[in-house]
């Protein structure tokens, strides 16, 4: 800080709170921030969470087991089946339900569409962010619609699935839809391309990225940080490969990292998860098994009394629910662990002493939704 002495005084510049939302177009959800600057310097930023908060846990506790998946597409409303995956998991594993195995491909192979339809929200709503209005942003939604499609015609819905269940899926696909998919699967690498032509070289882009809310590996891991972000530290930790679940281990997928962990390498990991997702989309289509797409189980259970907790890898980080059973109908307790609340912890953190636009930059960078923090 500089001093000037004036007046035998010591003069100094004054520090100023400034709020970003909680109505502000870069927080994606009502999120407001305060952060504290020395001219443009943020001396301090702090995340105020709370505005959107619904109540979903509590909700449950009134809910039959049946009726609680439809609200897990509405936590974070763009990884819906990955959400609901956790749950049904869940339940799975304290009543001891075994899922049919095409049942299991079939899970498989949404929730990689689903991941691709994440990080393409993510791409275009990151490039508005960072300056670059219109193409990009434009071009991911073109690029969703043609997945959505496709979900659609599966789960009969656009955005909200509820395409899982306990024991299973609830319908089976269309006649055209190993046809549908593998064209999906054979076409994202190429669009994945395209973004990275796009946005790669773009000087406004890099200057927005590259070195720009960097991560401190250790520091994120004791944050809890999970996901894209973590991975763009080089911390290869991934739940579909250190805790395997469904039928994940049947199939050959790398996870991408990245070497620096600012905001450009969590852009590069999350194109190159696309390619993965596509890589495992085209393993399962060609894998797919015949048989029944559920397992023989009542849509109203009673689950024995017990606890449990089930951890997946959602398109933002690890996804965990934690359920607890008093024999009836209905859950005793039901807890949600966010991917989004501790990436947001941190992201803020890593902005202290950068420059008030790099806030911005920072947030988009972590992927966040507001439906995961404010449950």
């Amino acid at each position: 800080m500089e001093e000037i002495k004036h007046d035998e005084q010591l003069l100094q510049t004054d520090t100023m709170d400034l709020n970003i939302g909680p109505h502000h177009p870069a927080t994606h959800g009502v999120l407001r921030i305060v952060a504290t600057l020395d001219g443009e310097r943020i001396i301090k930023a702090v995340p105020y969470i709370g505005y959107l908060h619904r109540g979903v846990e509590k909700l449950c506790e009134d809910l039959t087991y049946m009726q609680i998946t439809p609200h897990f597409d509405r936590t974070d409303y763009v990884s819906n089946i990955n959400n609901e995956l956790s749950y049904v998991m869940a339940v799975e594993k304290l009543a001891e339900i075994k899922v049919p195995e095409r049942a299991e491909f079939l899970r498989v192979i949404m929730l990689e569409l689903n991941r691709i339809l994440n990080h393409l929200i993510w791409v275009g709503s990151f490039a508005n962010d960072v300056g670059l209005f219109g193409t990009a942003f434009m071009y991911s939604f073109r690029d969703r619609d043609l997945i959505q499609r496709v979900m659609e015609r599966v789960t009969g819905a656009r955005v909200h699935y509820h395409y899982l269940t306990y024991g299973g899926v609830r319908e089976e696909v269309h006649d055209d839809f190993e046809a549908d998919v593998k064209k999906l699967a054979d076409w994202i690498p190429g669009r994945v391309d395209e973004y990275e032509m796009l946005l790669e070289d773009n000087e406004v882009f890099r200057a927005r990225t590259i070195g720009v809310g960097v991560l401190d590996k250790e520091e994120a891991i004791n944050y809890g940080c999970s996901g894209p972000f973590l991975r763009s530290t080089g911390v290869p930790i991934d739940l579909r490969k250190l805790e395997p679940y469904s039928v994940y281990p049947l199939f050959d997928f790398d996870i991408p990292v990245g070497k620096n962990g600012d905001a450009f390498d969590r852009f590069k990991v999350r194109m190159n998860e696309m390619r993965e997702s596509a890589k495992i989309i085209k393993q399962a289509i060609e894998g797919l098994p015949g048989g029944p797409i559920r397992a023989k189980v009542p849509r109203k259970i009673r689950l024995p009394k017990g606890e449990v907790y089930i951890r997946t890898e959602n398109t933002k980080g690890e996804f965990g629910v934690y359920l607890v059973s008093d024999g009836g109908e209905k859950p005793y307790r039901l807890k949600l662990r966010s991917p989004s609340y501790t990436n947001l912890m941190y992201g803020s953190r890593v902005v202290e002493g950068m420059v008030l636009p790099d806030v911005v930059a920072v947030l988009a960078s972590v992927d966040i939704v507001l439906g995961c923090i404010d449950r």
